[in-house]
């Protein structure tokens, strides 16, 4: 039985451990890599959870709305049928009230909508800078944004519309 130098046992360790490092820096290179892609992904599911958000304030305002215009409608036929008694304009005044507060509501939706993201960009931006994320993803613009515009240019025909009885809501 021969022993080790123990010189040469030193040297193989030193190795061994230098040969882990250089395992271990990979590995966390690799670690590095995969949690900038999850955190650029989280941004991505960030937009749109505040997509659905805004839709779901659009979904509330577009109920109010359309109901609103509906009394309006309906009433507004009632008072035309003999033998009928309402107040002349309490359908009217319901309704452009329901209506103007889906605009509101559409409104405010839409103002949270634009300042969160625009914090979710100056965020997104300053990790891009520190190289935490990559930032290859591209930020479309929010189609879910211009409906609801969309939608509030409507709401304020409907309003309009009721209020001086022009065509084509009137």
């Amino acid at each position: 039985m021969t022993e080790k130098d123990p010189r040469k046992a030193l040297s193989e360790t030193a190795v061994t451990l230098a040969e882990a490092r250089q395992t271990l820096g990979d590995a966390d290179a690799v670690s590095l890599e995969l949690s900038s892609r999850r955190t650029g992904m989280s941004f991505q599911r960030t937009r749109m959870s505040a997509d659905r958000t805004l839709m779901s304030i659009m979904r509330t305002a577009l109920s109010l709305i359309g109901f609103g215009f509906t009394i309006y409608q309906f009433f507004g036929r009632m008072l035309q049928t003999p033998g009928v008694t309402l107040q002349p304009h309490a359908p009217r005044n319901f309704g452009v009230a329901l209506v103007a507060l889906g605009i509101i509501m559409l409104t405010l939706g839409i103002i949270y909508h634009l300042r969160y993201m625009q914090g979710l960009r100056a965020e997104r931006s300053m990790m891009k800078k520190e190289g935490l994320i990559h930032g290859e993803s591209h930020y479309p613009v929010s189609l879910t944004l211009i409906t609801a515009g969309l939608l509030w240019m409507l709401g304020l025909l409907a309003i309009a519309g009721m209020t001086f009885n022009i065509a084509p809501f009137g």
